[in-house]
């Protein structure tokens, strides 16, 4: 992710869930997803084509590259352990994904594994409880 700014991570995680959606990814679905103008998507493009984390092909779809995709289901678990965690800390689901998007970008490798393992752990023993239940 190192030289990828906030807004070029975003756009490659939003390449991967529109594909992951819908199969296919064009520029519209892009806007349509972040709510952006043609123009601003456009330019965003051609930074991730430049960069060779994208390739668009004769037809217009959107893949993303080997590192692009990489990089996207890096920021993808983020958002999502992220959410979860926030969520389960009380934090109604649109404002802990909203704020998941915000702090996903700028937590550190370290931080992000401990939330990562906590929730992990967290998850276990509570399916553990639940099973004592049955």
């Amino acid at each position: 992710m190192e030289g990828l700014y906030e807004s070029g991570e975003d756009y490659l995680e939003t390449i991967l869930i529109i594909s992951q959606r819908k199969g296919s990814v064009r520029s519209i679905d892009i806007a349509n997803e972040m709510e952006l103008s043609k123009p601003s998507i456009s330019r965003a493009v051609g930074i991730l084509k430049n960069k060779n984390l994208i390739v668009v092909d004769e037809d217009g779809f959107i893949i993303l590259t080997d590192e692009g995709k990489k990089i996207a289901k890096k920021i993808y678990e983020r958002h999502q352990v992220l959410t979860e965690a926030l969520i389960l800390l009380g934090v109604d689901s649109k404002t802990a994904a909203k704020d998941a998007c915000r702090i996903e970008h700028d937590l550190s490798e370290s931080s992000f594994t401990k939330i990562k393992k906590h929730m992990k752990e967290y998850k276990a023993q509570k399916k553990q409880e639940e099973n004592k239940k049955k």
